[in-house]
């Protein structure tokens, strides 16, 4: 088996470590990420000028560009027999409404779009508590086992969020399939004399009983399906 990995968080980001060990279990890992953080960028994509990529050897390619840029030349040039892409392991959740800003499920969304078995990973955290990347690792590896058993149909993709290091902790093993949830984020900006500063308590956000912010924040990993239509 052969895994194409990449993330928003560049490509030394630890969780993009912990991810590339985890799946070194399954197969062969081939990484292409970012050269620097993009985080946020969504489905944004680079057409109006070159796309410089740099092997580092030993199957890792650093991009000068977005995390949908890293699938499609991942995909398109560098790893066109990959059987799985996956994008993360994200420093932070992406739950609910965040799957459409972020550039760890865009990673994801674009190899589904163009055929590939995706999952996109990411950990919730408290910034106020220590994170556990070898436990999310651990779980990560654990989850793919389960999630190569179901049949995925084409151009679906799985968003995994992982529980508080302290409840991931306690049983990597558990998760739970959850509904995207759909209220969006509770965003205020602030008028400064330079321009509107954005602020948001992502931790007070409103959810549904039973979606993937509820469970996630109550302290079980998340597996939603999502799909490109």
């Amino acid at each position: 088996m052969k895994i194409l990995i990449t993330n928003d968080d560049g490509i030394q980001a630890p969780g993009l470590a912990a991810l590339a060990g985890a799946m070194a279990e399954h197969g062969q890992v081939v990484v292409v990420a970012p050269s620097s953080a993009a985080s946020g960028v969504s489905h944004q994509v680079t057409i109006d000028q070159p796309l410089v990529v740099h092997s580092l050897g030993d199957d890792r390619y650093a991009v000068d560009g977005t995390p949908a840029d890293c699938s499609r030349v991942g995909l398109l040039q560098i790893c066109p027999d990959a059987d799985w892409v996956m994008a993360g392991i994200n420093l932070g959740s992406n739950l609910g409404v965040d799957v459409w800003m972020s550039g760890t499920v865009a990673a994801v969304r674009e190899a589904a779009l163009l055929g590939y078995k995706a999952i996109a990973w990411s950990q919730y955290f408290n910034p106020l508590k220590p994170l556990d990347w070898p436990t999310a690792s651990t779980a990560a590896d654990a989850l793919f086992s389960d999630l190569c058993s179901q049949a995925s149909a084409s151009g679906a993709y799985w968003n995994v969020n992982f529980s508080d290091p302290a409840e991931l902790v306690k049983d990597p093993l558990a998760w739970q399939a959850a509904p995207l949830d759909h209220h969006p984020l509770p965003v205020e900006y602030e008028l400064k004399p330079d321009g509107y500063h954005y602020y948001c308590d992502y931790h007070q956000r409103h959810s549904a009983p039973g979606s993937d912010v509820d469970i996630c924040f109550k302290g079980t990993t998340t597996v939603t399906r999502l799909t490109i239509e």
